[in-house]
C-alpha cells in the first residue's frame, strides 16, 4: 500500500517496469509502480520488476506473482489521453466483475489511485490535468465516488496554493 510523505516533494527513483515485447501494447503507457502498489496493497519498495509483454503485465513482488491484464490500469497524464477504443477495452474488463453493482464501474482502487496522484501533484497545472482527465474518465465511477474525487481535488488545490 502506498504510504503518504509528511511533506510534498519530487522522488526520483529507478522504474522497475521493464518492455519485454517488440510491440508495445496501447495501453502500456497507464502501466505504473503506484498502481501495482495500490491493485495488490503492497510498498512501491515490495515491487521486484513489472513486465510489460505483448498482451499481459506480470507483476513480481515480496508476496506477489501474477499475470494481470493492461485494462487493469488506470489512465495517467503526461501520456495520450485515452482513446475511444481503449474506454471499450476496460469496460469489457469490468463487466468481468462478479459483483454486479460493479460490473460498469472501475475497480474500487482506482478511486485510491486518483486521490494518491491528485495529492502528489506539485502544481496547480498537473493538478488541473489529472481534473480534466477524472471529466474524461467519470463514466468509470458512480455520484458518489465522483464526488469524493471533486472533494479530494478541491482540498488538494487549496493544499498547493498554500
Amino acid at each position: 500500500m502506498l504510504s503518504s510523505p509528511i511533506l510534498k516533494k519530487l522522488v526520483i527513483r529507478e522504474s522497475k517496469i521493464v518492455h519485454k515485447s517488440p510491440v508495445v501494447h496501447s495501453l502500456a503507457r497507464f502501466v505504473t509502480e503506484e498502481a501495482v502498489a495500490l491493485m495488490f496493497k503492497i510498498k512501491l519498495e515490495d515491487i521486484y520488476v513489472v513486465e510489460c509483454w505483448r498482451y499481459i503485465v506480470y507483476v513480481h513482488a515480496k508476496g506477489v506473482s501474477k499475470f494481470v491484464s493492461y485494462a487493469d490500469f488506470p489512465p495517467i497524464v503526461g501520456v495520450q489521453p485515452p482513446t475511444s477504443a481503449e474506454i471499450v477495452k476496460w469496460r469489457r474488463r469490468w463487466r468481468k466483475h462478479p459483483d454486479p453493482a460493479h460490473k460498469s464501474q472501475a475497480p474500487n482502487w482506482w478511486v485510491d489511485f486518483f486521490t494518491y496522484e491528485y495529492w502528489q501533484a506539485l502544481s496547480n497545472a498537473r493538478l488541473s490535468n489529472w481534473s480534466e482527465l477524472l471529466g474524461l474518465m467519470k463514466f468509470a465511477f458512480n455520484e458518489e465516488t465522483l464526488q469524493e474525487l471533486q472533494q479530494s481535488y478541491c482540498h488538494d488545490l487549496l493544499v498547493v496554493n498554500g
